[in-house]
């Protein structure tokens, strides 16, 4: 009978193993289509308006879907330490694949936009519970490699995103930018309803309470200042009474998120989440983080194509080279924090983020196309060595059941940071054209030269002057980031043991 055990052992070893497999490749596939959909419909857009009209109000075809994502993150993360990873997964994948099969069928531009905002409530669920059930998955010494996996996976379907929606709205149909999203979407279903098993929790006998009330709170407050940011300088200007209000409106729901959350015996954000040094460091860093990745992201293509005279496609090049390294990079990550601890290597990551960063400015005009994409390339692999191990930091700092409320905090950080830093260096290009250009005009309207093949010489002198102070600025937040991690966070992260 004793003979027989190895060989048990070695069976169940060997499905628990092909079980985790396929919920690897099911979360590869969730995340594909989170990361898909926030840039896919950007090329499709003249084929969209031109079929569904509404020019004015395109724009929410982002904002709505990535507004939807930001804001229920949170909430997400409160319930998938509530109810489990799994019934919020599928819940999630459900959801978004109905949005999706909604926006294929969608007969005006307000219907798209209402049915792209359901898209994002259920990608909220798909990016925070993948990243979470990661590291649920998978020990501390294994975790860098899964959640380079989904870097790497999030990074070439954002870049091959616009390509892909441009190539299906010229030779098929805008709608099958959608439909596309139903079939992948069913796989990923079929391999969490199938292969997902999660460890059985002592009974309780207190029902799961849910926070609704703070939810609400959460979602509106979220809604209106992120609103505030997106719309703010574009729809109308700062100083404007919409800006004016939806900001006053979100600092009053903010006031009431607080009270909600302090009076709650399961707040959706716990008061922990800030008490703690090393989960508030880690947000604020990331809030960073995601801060200065609009320079490249939103500057860098336009500079690219003004600047140095490149092709879009070959823009497209320069900006994506950082998606070579950073994975690469985040891979790696693990033999320097096993040696000098996660603190230490972030701190390593984020102040090489900062010289790249500082040294963009310097470079010559209008300069050669190798320049740019070997300093994209070395950030890329300085920003894999900051972000990677402060999440897995984190996620390694909580018990099970706080893990997925600590995931989805340091994803909210990151992605308001994002918002936020849009609306920030907008701000700043758009000051420096005015000033260059004698307040004769704007990023959007010297874009629109430049595609139309109009732009003088001095309008691109000003557009790499714009895109250098962005670029100062977003070093200035790699700066904050290496500080707030200096200042704040713990030099050795407290780990629970597996």
């Amino acid at each position: 009978m004793d003979s027989t055990r190895p060989a048990i052992r070695d069976t169940e070893k060997s499905t628990t193993a092909r079980r985790r497999g396929a919920v690897v490749a099911a979360l590869m596939l969730a995340m594909a289509l989170a990361a898909l959909d926030s840039t896919i419909v950007s090329t499709a857009v003249p084929q969209i308006v031109g079929d569904l009209g509404g020019f004015s109000v395109f724009s929410w075809l982002f904002s709505g879907y990535l507004l939807a994502v930001t804001v229920t993150l949170p909430v997400y993360g409160k319930l998938s330490d509530t109810f489990g990873r799994k019934p919020v997964l599928v819940a999630g994948a459900v959801l978004f694949l109905l949005g999706s099969l909604l926006c294929a069928l969608a007969w005006n531009m307000a219907a798209l936009i209402a049915f792209r905002v359901v898209q994002g409530l259920g990608g909220g669920a798909l990016q925070g519970t993948v990243q979470t059930l990661a590291a649920d998955l998978y020990p501390l010494e294994e975790r860098p490699r899964i959640q380079a996996r989904l870097s790497t996976v999030w990074a070439v379907s954002a870049v091959a995103g616009p390509g892909l929606g441009g190539v299906l709205a010229a030779y098929a149909d805008w709608r099958w930018i959608f439909l596309v999203n139903l079939p992948i979407g069913a796989v990923a279903l079929w391999l969490i309803v199938r292969h997902l098993r999660e460890p059985q929790r002592a009974p309780s006998a207190a029902r799961p309470r849910v926070d609704w009330a703070g939810a609400l709170a959460v979602f509106a407050c979220g809604g209106a200042l992120l609103t505030a940011l997106v719309q703010g300088g574009v729809a109308w200007p700062w100083l404007s009474p919409p800006s004016l209000a939806l900001f006053g409106t979100g600092l009053v729901l903010l006031v009431a998120v607080v009270v909600i959350e302090r009076r709650a015996a399961e707040p959706i954000i716990p008061g922990w989440v800030w008490r703690r040094r090393t989960i508030a460091a880690v947000n604020l860093a990331l809030g960073a983080l995601g801060l200065l990745m609009v320079a490249p992201t939103v500057f860098l293509p336009t500079y690219a194509q003004s600047v140095l005279g490149l092709a879009p496609v070959a823009a497209g090049f320069v900006l994506s080279v950082w998606t070579l390294s950073w994975p690469v990079s985040a891979a790696l990550s693990q033999h320097v924090y096993r040696r000098i601890g996660f603190r230490n290597t972030a701190m390593l990551g984020i102040g090489a983020a900062t010289l790249i960063l500082f040294a963009f400015p310097l470079l010559p005009y209008p300069g050669e196309p190798w320049q740019p994409t070997l300093l994209m390339l070395l950030l890329g692999a300085a920003l894999g060595l900051f972000q990677l191990p402060l999440i897995v930091g984190v996620q390694s700092t909580v018990v099970w059941s706080e893990r997925g409320t600590a995931t989805a905090s340091v994803l909210f950080c990151r992605q308001t940071g994002q918002t936020a830093g849009a609306a920030v260096f907008g701000a700043i290009a758009n000051g420096v054209l005015a000033a260059r250009l004698g307040g004769s005009g704007d990023l959007d309207s010297v874009t629109r030269a430049l595609d139309a093949g109009t732009t003088p010489e001095a309008t691109r002198r000003a557009i790499a002057d714009a895109v250098h102070a962005v670029y100062l600025g977003a070093a200035g937040a790699a700066a904050l980031a290496f500080l707030v991690l200096l200042v704040l966070a713990p030099r050795v992260f407290p780990v629970l043991k597996d």
